[in-house]
C-alpha cells in the first residue's frame, strides 16, 4: 500500500495494528534516498477527522510542531509523525536492578519529554495513557506515536495529562516503595487527590523529593554498563556462536572427506623442521 501526497510517497514496511477508526503503520517515503521511516495513522473515520483537526485548531500548538504533514488520499486522512527506535519503557525498564536514583531519572526525563513535545493535550493524553514512552539507553526518554483514535477527547487539559503522567511515575517507583522513597510516597497520595495540574508541579516534586545521588562504585558501574549494552554484546555472541557452529561442521567435514584436519597440521608438525634442519633427529 502507497499513500502519496505532494512531497511524500509513503510505502508501508510494517502494520503495527489495524482499528475501526484508524491503521497504525510504519512507513518509507520513496522520493528520499535515505531510508527514513516516519509513524503513520491512516484514518477512516471522517468525524475523528474533523476530531483531530479540531485538536489543533483549539491548542496553541500547531501540526507542523510535532506532525510531519497530514494528506487526503484514497478516501483516508494520513496523519505522519516521525519514527524513533522502539524500546517500550515498560519492557527496558528494570526498577528491581535500578537505584532509587536512576528510577527517578527516569521519571524526571519523562516528565520532560512531556514538557518538550509540543502536542496537544488530547493527543498527549493518549500517548500517556497507551504507554508510548520509550527508554533510551542513556535512560532518556521519547515519546511514540503508535496511537489508536478511537478515544480521543477534546477536553483533556494539562491536568489530565500530569495526572496520568503521575500514575505512570508511581508505577515506576512502585519497586522502590519498600525503601521509604519519599518521591513515591509523595506521588502517592497527591494522585489519590489529584492535586497535579500542570506539569511543573510533578517535576518539582520529584526534583524536591529525589534521593540523592550515590558515587557508584566500580562493580555497580561494570553492570549498568553491561546493562546499557546488553543487546550489542549479545548480537555480537549470537554471532560468534554461529561462527564456531561453522567451525565444528567443518571440522567434522574435512575429517570424514580427508581422514584428518588439515588446518590442526599447524600445531602439530609446525615446528617439526625448520629451514633443512629436522627436529626430529
Amino acid at each position: 500500500m502507497i499513500y502519496q501526497s505532494q512531497k511524500m510517497r509513503l510505502k508501508c514496511i510494517r502494520v503495527i495494528e489495524r482499528t475501526k477508526i484508524n491503521d497504525i503503520m510504519i512507513c518509507q517515503d520513496l522520493n528520499t534516498s535515505d531510508e527514513g521511516l516516519y509513524t503513520v495513522l491512516v484514518v477512516h473515520d471522517h468525524e475523528m477527522v474533523k476530531k483531530f483537526l479540531a485538536v489543533y485548531e483549539q491548542s496553541e500548538y500547531t501540526k507542523e510542531a510535532s506532525c510531519v504533514e497530514s494528506f487526503s488520499d484514497q478516501g483516508a486522512f494520513v496523519i505522519v509523525y516521525p519514527y524513533l527506535k522502539e524500546r517500550s519503557l515498560k519492557d527496558f525498564y528494570m526498577g528491581d536492578s535500578y537505584k532509587l536514583s536512576e528510577c527517578e531519572e527516569i521519571c524526571i526525563n519523562t516528565i520532560l519529554a512531556c514538557i518538550a513535545s509540543e502536542i496537544p493535550y488530547p493527543i498527549l493524553y493518549l500517548i500517556l495513557e497507551q504507554r508510548q514512552l520509550h527508554l533510551a539507553k542513556n535512560h532518556n526518554v521519547y515519546l511514540g506515536y503508535s496511537i489508536r483514535l478511537e478515544d480521543l477527547d477534546l477536553k483533556k487539559t494539562e491536568r489530565d495529562c500530569a495526572v496520568q503522567c503521575a500514575k505512570i511515575l508511581r508505577e515506576l517507583l512502585e519497586p522502590k516503595a519498600s525503601q521509604k522513597a519519599i518521591s513515591y510516597q509523595l506521588l502517592d497520595k497527591k494522585i489519590s487527590k489529584k492535586s497535579y495540574h500542570r506539569f511543573t508541579e510533578l517535576y518539582k516534586d520529584i526534583r524536591i523529593a529525589a534521593a540523592p545521588k550515590k558515587r557508584r562504585g566500580v562493580i555497580a558501574g561494570i553492570r549498568a554498563w553491561f546493562m546499557r549494552n546488553r543487546d550489542s554484546l549479545f548480537h555480537v555472541l549470537f554471532w560468534v556462536c554461529i561462527l564456531l557452529v561453522l567451525l565444528v561442521i567443518a571440522t567434522f567435514a574435512t575429517q570424514a572427506i580427508f581422514g584428518d584436519i588439515p588446518w590442526l597440521r599447524l600445531f602439530i608438525n609446525g615446528f617439526k623442521k625448520i629451514g633443512t634442519e629436522s627436529l626430529l633427529q
